[in-house]
C-alpha cells in the first residue's frame, strides 16, 4: 500500500504532544528547530510527519488515525509502556546514547532492549511505507530509528531515503563494542544519504563499513547492493529569526532586567542551560566555580551562577545518580559561600518557556556551555542569537560540535579544570570592545547558517530539493 505524501519525515516524536482532557484527546504543539525547518516543506507538499505522540498506550490500543495540523499530516506511532522502557530508555538511551558520547558513562546491553528497538523501528518503517507516495522523499531522524532506512528500503525500493544523526557518531574502537553493530550499520546503509553533525563522524561511519562489512568506500560514498550511499556532515542550527523576534519583545527585555534584580544586581551573572545529562559536564562546571570562589578569584555576591537543568530521562539509573551528585555540589557551594537570601548558585531543575530562556540569555554576562561530548549543542547558538546587543561572552567546550563554527567563543577542554577556570575569568573580564567583536563574528555566521540553511543543504545533497519545495 502506498500513500499520497511526496515528502515524509520520520522522527521519534511528533511535533505535538498528546494531552488527555475530560472532553477526550487533544494535541498541544511542541515547536522546535526541526519543525521550523521542515514545516514549510511539509505544508507545500502536503507532507506527513510520523512520530510517537509522547504517551504510553495500552497493548490493545487501536491505532490513532492520521490528522491535519498547521498544513501538516501527522501520523502517530503508538508505543506501550514496556516498549518505551526497552526501546527508548533501554537500547536508545542506556546503550546507544552513552556509547555514541564516547562512553562517558558505561553503556548497558540487554537482549530484550534490542528486541524492542527492532520491533519499534519496524513499526515506524511500516508507517512510512504506507504514507509515502511512489518515488517520494523520506527523511528519517536520529539514533532511536537507525534500523528504519533498511527496513523501509526493503519495503519501498522506489523511495529516496535520507537519514540524519543528531548526536555524535563514535570511532571504530568504540562502535565495535555494540553487540548489534552490524545490524545498526546495515540499517543506516538503507539510506541514500546519511548525515552527521561533523566530518569526523561521517569518516567514522565510512571506516566502519570497511572494517565490519568489507565494503570499499571511496571519498564520501560507499557502494551497497548496487546503490551509492553518501555520508557527509551537515551541522544543524537554530531558528535565528525566532530568537531575534523573542528578544526584541518588551516582555523579554523587561524580564531580563527583572532577573538581574532578582539575583541581587550582581556585577556578573554566569549561566548554564542544559538537559540534566551526564554528557553536559554540569558537575565539572560547578566544581570549577567552587574552586574559583575558594581561590578568591571570584566572590559572592559580585558573581552569581544560575544553572538550569531541565529534567531528562529520570527513570534511567545514570540520570538519577547525576541529579544526586549535582544537587550535592550545589549544596556544598551554597553552604560554603552563600548567605541568607544570597545563594552563590541558583539551581533550577525545571523546564522553561522559550520566552524565559531568551530573557535568561539576555541577562547573562557569561554563558557556560561545557559538555564532555556533544553532537552540536544548540544552546550555545541560541545564546549568540539572543545577544543582539553584542554583549555577553560564550565559554564553549571544544568537544561540542558548535565549537567548529563558533570559533570566537572562549574555547575550553572540559576535563582541564584549570583551563575552564582561566577561561571563565577571561570571559568575565574581557574588554567590551573585544567581546563585541567576538559576538558580532559569531552572529554573522549564524545568520547565514540557520536551521533552514541546514535543511536546504541536506535536501540538496539528497538530490531531491526541487521535488519537495
Amino acid at each position: 500500500m502506498t500513500g499520497s505524501s511526496s515528502f515524509v519525515v520520520v522522527a521519534n516524536r511528533l511535533p505535538v504532544d498528546q494531552v488527555s482532557t475530560p472532553e477526550g484527546r487533544t494535541w498541544r504543539p511542541s515547536p522546535g528547530g526541526l519543525v521550523t525547518a521542515l514545516q514549510p516543506v511539509l505544508a507545500a507538499r502536503h507532507g506527513t510527519w510520523i512520530g510517537w505522540p509522547g504517551v504510553a498506550s495500552p497493548p490493545d490500543a487501536p491505532p490513532i488515525e492520521p490528522f491535519e495540523l498547521d498544513d501538516m499530516r501527522l501520523r502517530p506511532v503508538l508505543q506501550t509502556a514496556d516498549e518505551i522502557a526497552r526501546h527508548y530508555e533501554g537500547f536508545s538511551n542506556s546503550s546507544l546514547w552513552p556509547l555514541y558520547h564516547d562512553a562517558v558513562e558505561q553503556p548497558g546491553y540487554r537482549r530484550r532492549w534490542w528486541d524492542a528497538y527492532r520491533r519499534v523501528n519496524e513499526r515506524f518503517a511500516v508507517a512510512a511505507a504506507e504514507e509515502a507516495a511512489p518515488n517520494a522523499v523520506v527523511w528519517i531522524q536520529d539514533y532511536q530509528l537507525q534500523l528504519v532506512p533498511a527496513m523501509l528500503r526493503e519495503r519501498r525500493p522506489d523511495l529516496r531515503i535520507g537519514f540524519f544523526l543528531h548526536i555524535p557518531f563514535p570511532p571504530v574502537e568504540l562502535f565495535v563494542q555494540l553487540p548489534r553493530r552490524v545490524e545498526v550499520l546495515r540499517g543506516l546503509l538503507g539510506a541514500d544519504l546519511v548525515g552527521f553533525q561533523q566530518p569526523l563522524a561521517a569518516q567514522n561511519f565510512l571506516r566502519l563499513t570497511r572494517h565490519r562489512l568489507g565494503l570499499r568506500p571511496r571519498g564520501d560514498a560507499v557502494e551497497v547492493d548496487g546503490r551509492l550511499v553518501t555520508a557527509s556532515a551537515f551541522p544543524i542550527s537554530i531558528d535565528v529569526q525566532e530568537m531575534a523576534n523573542l528578544v526584541a519583545t518588551p516582555y523579554v527585555r523587561a524580564r531580563a532586567a527583572d532577573i538581574r534584580r532578582e539575583l541581587g544586581d550582581p556585577k556578573t551573572v554566569l549561566l548554564g542551560v542544559d538537559r540534566l545529562d551526564y554528557t553536559k559536564g554540569i558537575e565539572r562546571r560547578l566544581k570549577a566555580f567552587h574552586e574559583l570562589l575558594a581561590e578568591g578569584r571570584l566572590s559572592v555576591p559580585e558573581t552569581v551562577m544560575v544553572q538550569v537543568a531541565t529534567p531528562s530521562r529520570e527513570r534511567v539509573e545514570h540520570y538519577q545518580a547525576l541529579r544526586v551528585n549535582v544537587e550535592r555540589e550545589v549544596g556544598r557551594i551554597n553552604g560554603d559561600y552563600g548567605r541568607v537570601g544570597v545563594p552563590a548558585v541558583h539551581y533550577l531543575h525545571q523546564s522553561y518557556s522559550r520566552r524565559e530562556l531568551a530573557a535568561l540569555y539576555c541577562a547573562a554576562d557569561v554563558m557556560m556551555v561545557t559538555p564532555l561530548r556533544d553532537g552540536m549543542n544548540l544552546v550555545a547558538k541560541e545564546y549568540v542569537a539572543a545577544r543582539a546587543d553584542l554583549g555577553g561572552a560564550l565559554v564553549l567546550s571544544e568537544f561540542a560540535g558548535a565549537a567548529a563554527e563558533l570559533r570566537q567563543a572562549f574555547l575550553v577542554h572540559p576535563h582541564d579544570l584549570d583551563g575552564v577556570k582561566d577561561a571563565l575569568v577571561r570571559a568575565i573580564h574581557v574588554d567590551p570592545v573585544e567581546a563585541n567583536r567576538r559576538m558580532r563574528a559569531m552572529r554573522r555566521h549564524l545568520r547565514t547558517h540557520d536551521v533552514r540553511a541546514w535543511a536546504h543543504s541536506f535536501l540538496t545533497s539528497l538530490g531531491v530539493l526541487d521535488t519537495v519545495t
